[in-house]
């Protein structure tokens, strides 16, 4: 019994550190907007992968793989950021695709962390209907941009929130501009 005891305790000693080093957590946010529109009309402007105009940071985009008009599910886009410094692209792939129900998820497969401050960033945008007005539902999961501990103020938990805020909020701001926001 005191052999057990003490191997016990050995191994929960042993395991202490580990249990004290820990990487960053997984950071959520989600935004929404209600505009004077219909549902219908605004997916119309935002439900296409392929099509990202209506966001001022996009400069162009490119669809690439096996993606096509219909069959969306299979589709990357390459997004080309307005900059003056160089071409800063993001790549996202689709991940789930439901025009059904107005919503579509991608995530990120490559992007600069001096472009984004994030790693492993996934999302999901939707339209809903409320009242007969769209309410445009935008939510990610996200680390830092920097996975190890004592990270840099550009690629921190903040900055790496600030950023995907920044991106949410201009698109809102858009949308806004475009159809007008719902009381």
């Amino acid at each position: 019994m005191i052999r057990l005891l003490a191997l016990t305790m050995g191994a929960a000693m042993a395991l202490a550190p580990a249990a004290q080093a820990h990487g960053p957590a997984r950071l959520k946010l989600e935004m929404q907007q209600k505009l004077d529109a219909t549902p219908d009309e605004v997916w119309a402007v935002i439900g296409k992968f392929d099509d990202m105009s209506w966001h001022p940071a996009i400069a162009s985009l490119e669809l690439t793989g096996d993606g096509a008009a219909d069959q969306p599910e299979t589709s990357t886009r390459v997004l080309h950021l307005k900059s003056d410094a160089g071409d800063p692209t993001i790549t996202e792939t689709l991940t789930k695709w439901q025009p059904e129900k107005h919503c579509y998820s991608y995530r990120i497969a490559e992007v600069d962390v001096t472009v984004l401050p994030v790693t492993n960033y996934a999302s999901t945008l939707c339209v809903k209907d409320e009242g007969g007005k769209a309410l445009v539902h935008w939510k990610g999961g996200f680390y830092r941009g920097y996975p190890n501990n004592d990270p840099p103020a550009e690629l921190s938990d903040e900055a790496a929130t600030q950023a995907v805020t920044g991106v949410y909020q201009a698109g809102f701001d858009a949308l806004v501009e475009k159809f007008g926001k719902a009381e």
